[in-house]
């Protein structure tokens, strides 16, 4: 999986514990804090995955949210709702392809060079 240079920056801060959240007001006036999950570069644009938290900071129904990312230089980012069906499945695909990788790197130990490495 191929990552944007702003995007494989972020997801570094995720991967070395920093929490990073977003505050979304919402079109019915709720505020929802979500946390970010990864951003996903697809067809040269990238994408935010969202994990929409309750007021004790958890996720409890597994939902994620997709939107663009843009980003505006010095941390300024703009999101952007996702209307095109295509688009959106595309995200979805990636994120569904993240999300075996990650669970492959979990069930098997690799070096730097993708060997597997013997216990």
């Amino acid at each position: 999986m191929l990552f944007s240079d702003i995007a494989m920056k972020i997801n570094q801060r995720i991967e070395n514990g920093e929490e990073i959240t977003v505050d979304l007001d919402l079109d019915d006036g709720r505020k929802v804090t979500c946390a970010t999950m990864i951003i996903l570069t697809v067809a040269e644009k990238d994408y935010i995955v969202l994990l929409p938290l309750d007021k004790n900071g958890q996720n409890t129904d597994g939902n994620v949210w997709f939107y663009r990312y843009v980003s505006k230089g010095e941390g300024d980012a703009e999101l952007g709702y996702i209307s095109d069906d295509a688009e959106y499945e595309k995200v979805s695909e990636a994120f569904d392809e993240y999300l075996d990788e990650a669970e492959f790197d979990e069930l098997v130990d690799l070096d730097d060079n993708g060997e597997t490495i013997k216990s």
